[in-house]
């Protein structure tokens, strides 16, 4: 195996390493996001939430289909299996597609998306004035937690001032509208999501150029050359 080789099957071992964390990841985010304390709030509130569901079951998938390339791609690059190989580069393919297609989309549907989860927000919030379900109550401090603003109004909400993040009484007066800072915040990031999306995709071809170098070796390159025992010699006797 040359140097060229060399260098593909250390970088896909290091990617495939990488890729399994990531989809680790996912699955465990999906997973918090299904039966987490937090989040569980999103399942129980008085609204068609069949778009959110389909969303975290589409996270845990692709979070394991991540964790199986990984798996296979490292099988591939340590065993230097051919049908190991060729499995991950059709997987790896098709993950490419998706990375690109989603990407895209999430970049051209990016304001339709930040009017759908500021939609979302109006509803929770509106249905835990009228409940006050805990339930609800995690998942408005997971809103203005991680999007740092509270409620509907500029001025300090009352009827949510215990699920606004925690400073003192000027600063909750200066929290600003989640709804817009839902919309600006997507506005704002769309380029970058998609800058991310493409550059993984970058990173992902470079991985099955790798292993597509490791697929087309010769099966007597990838194998260590096995010498056999030199024959015996007998002399003939002299008569």
């Amino acid at each position: 195996m040359d140097g060229c080789a060399q260098m593909c099957k250390c970088f896909l071992i290091v990617f495939n390493i990488l890729f399994a964390l990531v989809g680790f990841g996912l699955v465990s985010l999906g997973m918090w996001l299904r039966f987490g304390a937090e989040t569980r709030g999103f399942f129980d509130i008085d609204l068609n939430t069949k778009q959110f569901t389909i969303g975290v079951a589409v996270l845990v998938v692709t979070g394991a289909l991540m964790l199986l390339v990984a798996v296979i791609g490292d099988c591939g690059a340590c065993n230097h299996s051919k049908s190991a190989l060729g499995v991950f580069s059709g997987l790896l393919t098709f993950l490419i597609i998706i990375e690109i297609a989603a990407g895209v989309m999430a970049f051209m549907w990016s304001e339709k998306l930040s009017e759908e989860l500021a939609n979302f927000y109006n509803t929770i919030y509106t249905q835990y004035v009228i409940t006050k379900s805990p339930g609800q109550a995690m998942t408005l401090k997971l809103f203005h937690n991680t999007f740092d603003c509270c409620g509907v109004d500029r001025l300090i909400e009352v009827l949510v001032r215990d699920t606004c993040p925690e400073g003192n009484f000027l600063k909750q007066l200066s929290f600003p509208r989640c709804p817009s800072v839902i919309r600006d915040m997507f506005k704002s990031s769309a380029p970058l999501v998609l800058g991310g999306f493409l550059g993984t995709a970058g990173i992902m071809l470079v991985a099955l150029l790798c292993s597509s170098i490791l697929y087309k070796l010769p099966v007597d390159s990838k194998r260590q050359p096995v010498y056999s025992s030199p024959a015996y010699y007998y002399p003939h006797s002299s008569v």
